[in-house]
């Protein structure tokens, strides 16, 4: 017997009823109900149904004595674990039991409620929880959302709390995170409950981060000795460690005294003397060089800044007057008071107590001025006792020396020791060979004098650049050029790193300009 027709393939085309099985629009129609999220959640209301209703579950969670009957595909397609557990068993394994021990059920629950229908409500009181158990079954989504929700929960009352929780589960992104906000508001929270509770390295180590925001070294000072206060027996032992991390020599001498001075634990410690007289001598006579204990912290209410004094323009032909300050880390120029007498050239500078000090300046001058650097004004303060050009200047032990140079007629080996209490100069013991354009730096209580011209045949043109030291790195700014004219280009090296980096540029060409750094309020 003949199979019967099919109807569509005999009908004619010519009639009246339309064909509509290759339609493509009605093909369209059809499956926009098939489709999209509202197709999957509808899939999922069904699953979770059956889930509470104990239809076609093959495997059951146990956690807290409960089960929890479910789906080894729904598990598989949320969790990474479970996909790896039941992978490894014969297809079409028969029910069986996942025992998660130490997991609380209300956890397991919440999860569930997560992979069959999208959604948990994340609150305080199940955050921890939930992303112990998210992480121990890696439901990343789970997990993220989790790690979302304690971030935006971070607070000066409980960042520290988080940020343990975060490195017990190895949460580098919420670690990191509450790390800085422990960092930024580190006044505020070094006032909490939480932070007495801190350990030793941990507290040490917020100390010595660069990323530390504190307005003055005052507050860094009270949290160390609010933490060893709360346990004095058990904490005393880490006093000297903890206040090598408290920059001393930036507090103010009177709060040093009446604070620092006085405290009964300091004071019973023979180990934080040296700390003490560290701090004493470099709060009396000022800082000489620039050293870790002496730096602001990268987030003060003060910071390192440049000054740049006079020079030569870019042709060598026109003495500069102007005297500028630079902010390395906003990049940032200021003008500051003008250089008095301005016709001055290879002269000396150095600092004293945060001010600027300028001798000489041409042959046989034995002028001297001081900018004071919180009036930004000049002062003449006591001649030299000796013409000097082309010599050198530092501070050593509160005191400024004025080394070697030229006088118009030969190079001296002369040295003169500038007393700013005093307001006077003395002449002390010469250098064993006259020199002039030399190097002159203090180091551990001596003056170094290094290289130089001592005859003419090596008085060849030098770069004339200025060099300072700010913020940890050398500063080489200005000088002149292979073809003999001014730049404005600056650099900086960073013995950290061995790196050499362009840094922007002077506001002009200059040589033969003086360069030191000095102490600065900032705006934040």
């Amino acid at each position: 017997m003949d199979p019967p027709a099919k109807e569509g393939r005999h009908r004619r085309s010519g009639g009246n009823e339309k064909d509509t099985s290759l339609d493509p629009s009605s093909q369209t129609r059809h499956a926009k109900c098939c489709r999209g999220s509202c197709h999957a959640e509808q899939i999922l209301q069904v699953l979770n149904s059956d889930r509470r209703d104990g239809i076609f579950t093959d495997v059951a969670l146990v956690a807290d004595g409960q089960r929890f009957p479910c789906h080894r595909a729904t598990l598989s397609a949320n969790s990474t674990y479970f996909r790896a557990l039941f992978s490894g068993e014969p297809k079409g394994g028969t029910q069986g039991t996942v025992d998660l021990r130490e997991i609380s059920a209300s956890s397991v629950g919440l999860a569930l409620d997560y992979m069959y229908g999208g959604y948990v409500a994340i609150q305080e009181d199940n955050v921890e929880g939930l992303l112990e158990l998210s992480s121990f079954l890696q439901i990343s989504r789970l997990r993220d959302a989790c790690v979302a929700f304690l971030e935006g929960q971070l607070h000066p009352f409980n960042c520290l709390g988080i940020m343990k929780f975060a490195d017990s589960f190895s949460i580098s992104s919420l670690a990191e995170k509450s790390k800085r906000f422990v960092l930024e508001g580190f006044v505020e929270v070094s006032l909490q409950e939480e932070f007495l509770e801190l350990g030793v390295k941990e507290l040490a180590a917020c100390l010595s981060s660069q990323w530390l925001v504190v307005p003055k070294e005052e507050a860094v000072f009270e949290a160390v000795m609010r933490w060893l206060h709360h346990d004095v027996p058990s904490r005393k032992g880490a006093l000297k460690d903890l206040l090598e991390k408290v920059r001393l020599p930036l507090l103010d001498p009177v709060y040093f005294l009446e604070k620092v001075e006085t405290d009964a634990l300091i004071r019973e410690s023979k180990e934080c003397i040296p700390l003490l007289q560290d701090a004493r001598k470099s709060l009396i006579l000022g800082t000489e060089v620039s050293s870790q204990q002496s730096r602001p912290r990268r987030f003060m209410e003060i910071a390192e800044m440049i000054v740049v004094i006079g020079g030569c323009d870019k042709k060598g032909i026109l003495k500069l007057p102007f005297v500028d300050l630079f902010h390395p880390e906003s990049g940032q120029w200021k003008a500051l008071s003008s250089v008095p007498g301005h016709t001055k050239l290879e002269f000396a500078t150095c600092t004293l107590r945060n001010n600027v000090y300028i001798s000489g300046g041409h042959i046989n001058s034995r002028e001297v001025w001081l900018l004071n650097s919180q009036l930004n004004t000049w002062l003449r303060v006591a001649s030299m006792e000796k013409g000097r050009w082309r010599h050198k200047m530092a501070a050593l032990q509160g005191k400024i020396y004025a080394v070697g140079g030229y006088d118009g007629f030969c190079r001296l080996a002369s040295v003169e020791c500038y007393d700013a209490f005093y307001n006077s100069w003395l002449t002390v013991s010469p250098l064993p060979e006259a020199v002039s354009s030399a190097a002159v730096a203090p180091c551990l209580g001596k003056l170094y004098v290094i290289g130089g011209a001592v005859d003419d045949s090596a008085n060849s043109d030098k770069d004339n650049c200025g060099l300072t030291a700010c913020d940890g790195k050398i500063y080489v700014l200005g000088g002149r050029d292979e073809s003999g004219e001014g730049t404005n280009k600056t650099f900086a090296f960073d013995p950290a790193t061995g790196l050499v980096d362009p840094q922007l540029p002077l506001q002009r060409c200059t040589s033969y300009h003086g360069c030191v750094t000095i102490l600065r309020p900032v705006s934040r």
